[in-house]
């Protein structure tokens, strides 16, 4: 590589006009597929509602349709190119939005309204990427001030960067309205038998209680010392990964790795604990053991 190749110093220290007249960070095609995907499926509006606000678009006709299709889907009635349109219609902005032959370009766009959370993960990253581009500029043209102490402009430019990864944050934040609508939609789905039903922990008056552990869930076994409640941890544990194939993991700072594991093999094979620590098994129960001794490991 010849030295012509590397940039000159003198170069470094000049802003280069090109540098800040990229286009921002966007990915048309896919606020386009997720918009298409919302026509198509409402399924797709509630995975897509959880990811997204409008402001996350990049292109103002797209979050006019994403306003409009969350308002719809928000009130109950459906959202699609025709309902769609008369909604853009009524608040005036269906030409600023593209029109309605626009909305079914849309759906002619996407490739499976399945995907329409996945794309709205990349609408969310660059919208926080273009959010960090504006906060780098403002930094730049702290750096190019002569006013003010120096100290200040640090403290602003790391604001700035703040604020951004803030936004982030806060927008994890939803309210109740968008909520409400995907809440009805996993009742309908359960009512359906189309969502399944908890993790069962194997006891039958909890499972009819709690109707099983869910997702999002997170249960505390409260009781005086004593009394059983690292068993019936264990138990719950053991059950749900053996019994239903579920994943399961077991986290102890009192038992050790050998005592667990005897634990559950005392539970499955029905042969009492103590004879197990003491190593005094009959035949019987050594054969227990073996038969139980698969199961259990494949778990």
């Amino acid at each position: 590589m010849s030295i012509a190749e590397f940039p000159s110093n003198s170069s470094r220290g000049k802003n280069n006009p090109t540098e800040f007249e990229r286009t921002p960070p966007q990915d048309v095609i896919a606020e386009q597929s997720v918009l298409g995907g919302m026509l198509l499926s409402k399924d797709a509006i509630s995975d897509v509602v959880e990811i997204l606000r409008d402001r996350d678009f990049y292109r103002p006709a797209h979050e006019l349709i994403y306003d409009a299709i969350i308002d719809l889907y928000g009130r109950g009635e459906p959202a699609d190119p025709v309902t769609v349109a008369a909604e853009l219609t009524k608040r005036g902005d269906l030409v600023r939005a593209g029109g309605a032959p626009y909305l079914h370009t849309l759906i002619s766009s996407v490739p499976t309204a399945a995907n329409a959370g996945y794309y709205a993960k990349i609408i969310r990253e660059r919208a926080i990427m273009r959010r960090l581009v504006e906060a780098g500029t403002k930094i730049v043209q702290l750096g190019y001030t002569d006013e003010g102490e120096v100290d200040d402009a640090v403290d602003q430019a790391q604001a700035e960067v703040f604020a951004v990864t803030e936004r982030r944050q806060a927008e994890d934040y939803v309210q109740l309205s968008e909520l409400l609508p995907a809440a009805y939609d996993e009742i309908e789905k359960i009512s359906a038998g189309v969502v399944g039903e908890g993790v069962k922990t194997g006891f039958k008056d909890l499972d009819a209680l709690t109707n099983g552990f869910h997702p999002g869930n997170m249960i505390v076994l409260a009781a005086r010392p004593a009394v059983g409640k690292s068993t019936l941890g264990l138990d719950i544990a053991r059950y749900a990964s053996i019994h239903k194939r579920e994943t399961s993991v077991i986290f102890s700072l009192e038992m050790s790795r050998s005592e667990i594991t005897m634990r559950m093999l005392s539970a499955e094979a029905r042969v009492p604990l103590n004879n197990i620590r003491s190593g005094q098994l009959g035949e019987e129960e050594w054969a227990k053991m073996a038969r139980r001794m698969g199961e259990i490991s494949d778990a």
